[in-house]
């Protein structure tokens, strides 16, 4: 297989609709940049308030909860999630990664992960919980799926029209703002929606409310125009794609230990379903409590962006990425120590920056390794380790806190964390400062 770059796609493009050059490939972004901005601000503006109300630690694990009794379910629902996140990144950079223009097909999958959400809506309104429970898993797994696919798509297009040192500052407004309207809607689905058991369901109509915001957000990108730039991969078949792995982590060992701090960060994330768990058995789950604590997780998760935006453009995400993680795993070990509302909410906050930030500078740092023309596959292969170990993470988490307890799976959490703090403090210099 022909793995060199190559200045054409496997279809000729009339040179009326691509750039000619590099010149005019930067050109076209500067000239189009603030059309973009504003188009990705107000996508992630209205996409991240809906999807928030699903990925939130909150509402779904407390649902699942609600409907099955189990703890044990509450990690499987989110393992499974996470399978689908794992499975389907490297299909969608084989996808687009040969392709001028990825627009479309974004358009495209994420209706489809859209459907996934009004999904779990009406599973909530039309089955009896037993069924209901199996309804929203095989969902959650659709769900991952798509946004697996979605996250590559949109983050390489992203790569495309924002530069990178404008990228820190629009993600932390576009979080941001995000935040102010994510606490908002979290407290009144929980006050309002769940409290009140809206359409005898409160937690379903939560859910059909985080499918129409995440739908209109999607539209907002009909404002972009998204440059074609002059050279692309040629089109390869996905398995001999998968046997240019090897290469790709021996041409930039950076990368690799980025690769392998990512997935130990991730492995952290097997305790996040059982926050929710913990506060339940500590100050109880009331509409108000559930919709307080998600409006400071949400909140702290998106406003707290702002700074890390600002960091990240100054300093670059490696700094970010490690000051993030400190912030939650301290959060954490707070709220095992709190046994009120007030201090759970404090936790919440911690848990909420930490975590938002970083998930900001995993996603982000590794756009900036490598050459342009294999991003795509560097995005998917560590997307694909992230939720791979997602995946197994809330499965070892549930089977820990049945087995030994809450406490125990929190340490063992925890302790991957400071691994992956300590693995990229000695191994991942700044990307952005290296020498290529």
């Amino acid at each position: 297989m022909n793995t060199g770059r190559n200045s054409a796609s496997a279809t000729p493009t009339p040179r009326a609709h691509r750039p000619a050059s590099e010149e005019e490939y930067q050109a076209f972004i500067q000239q189009n940049l603030s059309r973009n901005y504003v188009a990705h601000v107000l996508h992630g503006l209205l996409g991240q308030t809906g999807f928030r109300l699903v990925n939130a630690p909150t509402f779904l694990p407390a649902y699942v909860l609600l409907l099955s009794g189990s703890e044990f379910v509450v990690g499987l629902a989110r393992a499974i999630q996470y399978l689908g996140m794992f499975l389907s990144p490297l299909i969608a950079a084989n996808l687009i990664e040969h392709r001028r223009r990825v627009l479309p097909m974004g358009f495209g999958v994420g209706t489809i992960m859209r459907l996934q959400v009004l999904g779990l809506g009406l599973a909530g309104l039309w089955l009896a919980p037993a069924d209901a429970v199996v309804a929203i898993c095989i969902f959650l797994f659709f769900f991952g799926f798509f946004m697996g696919m979605q996250g590559v798509i949109f983050n390489y297009l992203m790569s495309k029209v924002i530069p990178v040192k404008r990228r820190g500052r629009l993600l932390g407004l576009r979080n941001a703002l995000a935040g102010v309207t994510s606490a908002i809607v979290a407290y009144l689905g929980g006050v309002y929606l769940v409290g009140s058991n809206l359409l005898g369901d409160g937690y379903a109509a939560t859910f059909l409310l985080a499918f129409v915001l995440t739908s209109i957000g999607l539209s907002m990108l009909l404002l972009v125009r998204e440059p074609q730039p002059p050279e692309v991969r040629p089109p390869s078949q996905f398995f001999d794609r998968i046997r240019d792995l090897p290469a790709l982590f021996r041409e930039d060992r950076g990368y690799t230990y980025y690769f392998l701090c990512r997935a130990l960060a991730t492995m952290g994330r097997m305790a996040t379903p059982f926050y929710i768990v913990y506060a339940r058995d500590t100050i109880g789950l009331t509409g108000t409590n559930i919709g307080l604590l998600s409006t400071a997780f949400v909140a702290a998760n998106s406003v707290s962006n702002l700074g890390w935006g600002l960091m990240a453009d100054r300093s670059g995400f490696r700094q970010v990425f490690v000051v993030t993680l400190l912030i939650w795993i301290l959060s954490v070990v707070g709220m095992t120590f709190s046994t009120s509302l007030a201090g759970f909410i404090l936790a919440y906050v911690g848990i909420g920056a930490g975590m938002g930030g970083f998930q900001m500078a995993a996603q982000n740092m590794v756009l900036e390794f490598g050459h342009r023309d294999d991003l795509p596959v560097r995005i998917a292969v560590a997307n694909s380790a992230q939720e791979g170990v997602g995946a197994i993470g809330p499965l070892l988490g549930g089977g820990l806190a049945v087995i030994f307890g809450l406490d125990t799976l929190f340490a063992v959490a925890i302790a991957f964390q400071v691994a992956a703090i300590a693995l990229v403090l000695s191994r991942v210099d700044e990307p952005r400062h290296r020498k290529t």
